[in-house]
């Protein structure tokens, strides 16, 4: 537990958060800057002066990877996934001005389940991103069970998942010409930017 932490290391100006923690640790926080409340997840706790403040430079970092690969066409996205890592996806979206489905194994209000998804869904949708551990390894051979044969050159595929570098989603959409990209760069990005946050440089 984060308090167990704090007293055992007193001086900690800092620390990172992963899943499944980013939504619970939030409880343990004086405060949280307004993304990281609009999005509800934390990855990025900041101490001083026994002050504890929680951030979200999960959306830094994608946002940053993800507007380099963007293109006219690039005007609807599919999230895969409906889980934490998915929060800071739907935000940038929004940001972006870029409307998106989420899709999930379980209906819901809002979103779309796997069987669902027609071709018709795909070409419309020129970005996915997957935000499960699908394909995660050690299971590498999975992957988001979607109809791979309605994407093309049009489509660009981001996958937050880094290991290995190539998932079998990010390969099946190379294979068929679309643009893909893994989430090793996100990763350095949001460290990036935890970092700043530490220092004083935000």
């Amino acid at each position: 537990m984060l308090p167990d932490l704090l007293r055992t290391h007193p001086n900690l100006e800092g620390l990172n958060v992963t899943t499944p923690y980013k939504g619970s640790v939030i409880a343990y926080l004086h405060e949280t800057d307004a993304i990281a409340y609009e999005i509800g997840a934390v990855n990025c706790i900041s101490i001083k002066s026994g002050h504890i403040t929680g951030y979200n430079t999960d959306a830094t970092g994608f946002e940053q990877s993800l507007n380099p690969l963007l293109q006219p066409q690039h005007t609807q996205a599919l999230v895969l996934g409906n889980g934490g890592a998915s929060r800071a996806v739907v935000y940038v979206l929004k940001q972006l001005g870029i409307t998106f489905q989420q899709v999930s194994r379980d209906k819901d209000a809002d979103g779309l389940t796997y069987d669902e998804i027609t071709h018709g869904i795909i070409k419309e949708h020129t970005i996915i991103i997957n935000t499960t551990t699908l394909g995660m390894y050690p299971d590498i051979n999975a992957a988001p069970p979607i109809p791979y044969e309605a994407i093309g050159p049009q489509h660009l595929l981001y996958d937050l998942i880094y290991n290995p570098e190539e998932t079998e989603f990010l390969a099946q959409g190379r294979s068929r010409g679309a643009v893909t990209k893994n989430g090793f760069e996100m990763l350095q990005l949001q460290a990036e930017a935890s970092w700043d946050i530490w220092t004083g440089n935000k």
